[in-house]
């Protein structure tokens, strides 16, 4: 039986914990809106902005791989 019990304290820590990193994340992910909310009120574009964001979390080569291959493919379907 005691077991158990410990198991179940185990249990609910784990899930409490879960819980409060829930929390934070909600109030991370609102505390970004509002940078951007902030950043297209001062005039930048926000999905530019998501753009350089995502960019940025590249590595350089992994970068320019992508720009040639969109490159390939905008001028296969003769966009440039």
């Amino acid at each position: 039986m005691g077991g158990g019990a410990v198991a179940a304290d185990e249990l609910r820590l784990l899930i409490e914990r879960a819980e409060r990193l829930e929390e934070e994340k909600k109030g991370i992910s609102d505390d970004i809106k509002d940078v951007f909310a902030e950043a297209k009120g001062r005039g930048y574009d926000p999905k530019a902005i998501r753009k350089i964001l995502s960019i940025r979390k590249l590595k350089r080569e992994e970068y320019q791989e992508q720009e040639a291959i969109l490159e390939v493919y905008l001028q296969s379907l003769g966009m440039i």
